[in-house]
C-alpha cells in the first residue's frame, strides 16, 4: 500500500515524539492547514485509511480528527466525508497567535527576572528576529 501526500507531510508520527500520537497528528494538521497546504474544502483521509498510513490505531486518528472538528478546522459529512473547514486556516492562524504572545509574555517576565531592561529585551528581540529571517538592519522594520 502507498502513503498518501498527506501521510507523508504529516509523519513521522511516533511514540518517542513530543506529546501523545493524537496530539502530534492534531499539531501536524493544524501545521498543514495553517501553512495553506491544506486549502479549505480538502478532504482528508478516512480514520481507517489515515490510520493505516501512519501506523497508528483507528481510535488514536478519531480521537485527533474530534479534537480538530470541536476546534472548527476540519468538518465531517456523513457518508461523504472529513473535510478542511472554510475558516479552518483563521482558526489555526489564531491559536498559533495567541500561543507566539503567550511566549512572548513569558520571554519577557524571564527577561525581567534576570533583570533585563526594556532596551536589552527589544534589542534582543531586534537580535531574534535578525537570526530567523537573515536580514540586517537596515532592511528590517522598526520594532
Amino acid at each position: 500500500m502507498s502513503t498518501s501526500p498527506l501521510a507523508m507531510r504529516l509523519g513521522p508520527i511516533s511514540a518517542a515524539g513530543p506529546g501523545t500520537l493524537y496530539q502530534q497528528i492534531v499539531e501536524a494538521l493544524k501545521r498543514e492547514v495553517a501553512a495553506g497546504r491544506l486549502a479549505p474544502g480538502t478532504a482528508l483521509p478516512s480514520f481507517r485509511v489515515l490510520a493505516q498510513e501512519l501506523l497508528v490505531s483507528l481510535i488514536t486518528v478519531k480521537r485527533a480528527y474530534e479534537e480538530l472538528e470541536r476546534a472548527g478546522i476540519i468538518y465531517r459529512r456523513q457518508g461523504l466525508g472529513t473535510f478542511v473547514a472554510e475558516r479552518g486556516h483563521d482558526r489555526t492562524r489564531a491559536v498559533q497567535r495567541a500561543r507566539a504572545l503567550e511566549a512572548l509574555t513569558a520571554a519577557v517576565r524571564a527577561g525581567r527576572e534576570a533583570g533585563m531592561s526594556n532596551r536589552e529585551l527589544q534589542q534582543a528581540l531586534r537580535q531574534a528576529l535578525s537570526q530567523l529571517t537573515g536580514h540586517d538592519e537596515h532592511t528590517r522594520e522598526a520594532v
